[in-house]
């Protein structure tokens, strides 16, 4: 019996590598190159996926496809924030929200038979909808059947709230009677699996800064702290406006911003980097590796974790489209 030819697939936008671990974890598929033009994300990257000599393409605009391996899958969580409700919502008048054409090009010219993107929510109703629409007509018209879903990775293997749009792209001439399904939601995880690094920094909770915050116009007299500290587990967000609170989930990790806290026992903790990578699906042994590592920053590791694609998420799309290649 002939053996099943392994899928490959590039990492384009590739981050710290969320979509390439979960190919290779839903379906076994190999990366033949990635694309990331930020040196602290390629750091991450290498250490993460145990890959020094593999190529970086860098940035996506300035590549000739023609000289790319071949490939079955291209995966890429093109840039976000200028569709992001966070972001001032450029769209398309900002050059990385042209990231997506630069995307198709390679597709056409590689003729590619399949792709999983992934975008905010915000992608939705940005231009009133107009944007995702042509972005999908975009896709349709270089020659792929496309679908798109708003998909949460709480409900996806990780105790995160996290809303994002995913796109499964099929080249027409693939295109099969059987329609994509799209992966059933799974059951959250306990947060106590997550939120378990004994090194977290803790918070005191009479730091000059955090005491300012509970006092400020928005949240004075708003908050016992004695009460917050007697919940085990419970997880605080500290935005600008307002604190918000959790139980058994966090809230959505963000590349900019790092306030979240959580209760354990008596005190306020920290999210750390490490707990950021398990809450995007990373397993635990490559996490304290790359946590521990002198030259990769807290601060960068937070944030990396906060641009990256949920591993659990791609690992069940991917599922799902090789259950449609098969058939």
């Amino acid at each position: 019996m002939a053996k099943k030819k392994q899928i490959r697939f590039i990492d384009f936008c590739a981050g710290i590598g969320g979509g390439r671990l979960g190919l290779e974890r839903g379906i076994n598929a190999s990366c033949v190159g990635f694309s990331e033009i930020m040196p602290t994300s390629e750091k991450t990257y290498r250490i993460l996926h145990k890959t020094n000599k593999e190529r970086n393409w860098g940035d996506l605009t300035k590549i000739n496809a023609k000289e790319l391996p071949d490939f079955e899958i291209l995966i890429a969580g093109f840039p976000c924030q200028t569709f992001s409700i966070i972001g001032q919502r450029k769209g398309f008048k900002d050059k990385r929200g042209q990231i997506i054409y630069h995307l198709i090009r390679i597709l056409k010219d590689k003729n590619v038979p399949y792709f999983i993107l992934e975008n905010v929510k915000g992608l939705i109703n940005h231009n009133r909808g107009n944007t995702i629409k042509t972005i999908k007509k975009s896709l349709e018209y270089a020659g792929f059947h496309t679908d798109y879903k708003l998909i949460n990775s709480v409900k996806m293997g990780v105790p995160q709230i996290r809303e994002r749009v995913y796109f499964i792209g099929i080249r027409k001439d693939q295109v099969k009677r059987n329609e994509f399904i799209w992966p059933n939601e799974i059951d959250t995880p306990d947060i106590k699996n997550f939120l378990c690094d004994n090194n977290s920094e803790v918070l005191d909770e009479n730091n000059a800064t955090f005491q300012r915050y509970l006092n400020n116009k928005y949240n004075n007299g708003k908050y016992n702290i004695k009460k917050l500290l007697k919940e085990d587990y419970l997880v605080i967000d500290t935005r600008q406006s307002d604190l918000r609170q959790y139980r058994g989930v966090v809230p959505t990790l963000r590349t900019g911003r790092h306030g979240i806290l959580y209760v354990k026992n008596g005190k306020f903790h920290k999210l750390s980097g490490f707990e950021s990578l398990l809450l995007q699906g990373f397993k635990e042994k490559s996490s304290i590796k790359v946590s521990k590592e002198k030259n990769v920053l807290e601060r960068n590791l937070l944030s990396q974790a906060g641009n990256a694609m949920t591993v659990n998420a791609i690992e069940l799309l991917s599922k799902q489209l090789l259950n449609y290649i098969e058939k």
